[in-house]
């Protein structure tokens, strides 16, 4: 859990990104649809945070050009990058928008909280 429990944030996750989710199956389908519906792509995005699965580098910039298709987020929600001229999908709690509006710091903030809480599928 988080250090500092936001209760707008949990509600707001409750209520729109997991509501009426069944088991991890539709937790992931609604954290994704969440995320598709808020984030408004392209933007850049610098890498917050090293993952063995990923190349990316903490304070590298990359573009973010898409959510990942569904079936690619079933266990962890991926983001489709253009970096060092290929695309590839990357964890989304690996990046941060840079200069992004207020509903896509909002959701990626959203997903961050709920992974740092120790959520997962």
């Amino acid at each position: 859990m988080p250090a500092d429990r936001d209760e707008e944030r949990e509600n707001r996750i409750q209520d729109e990104a997991i509501v009426d989710a069944n088991g991890p199956e539709e937790q992931a389908i609604g954290w994704w649809c969440y995320l598709h519906d808020r984030i408004q792509f392209p933007f850049k995005a610098k890498c917050v945070k090293k993952r063995t699965i990923s190349p990316l580098k903490v304070g590298e910039v990359v573009e973010a050009l898409r959510m990942a298709p569904e079936e690619n987020c079933m266990h962890e929600m991926f983001v489709i990058v253009r970096w060092q001229d290929r695309t590839m999908g990357v964890p989304l709690n690996q990046i941060e928008g840079i200069k992004v509006d207020d509903d896509t710091e909002q959701a990626i903030g959203d997903w961050h909280y709920w992974i740092d809480a120790g959520h997962m599928f």
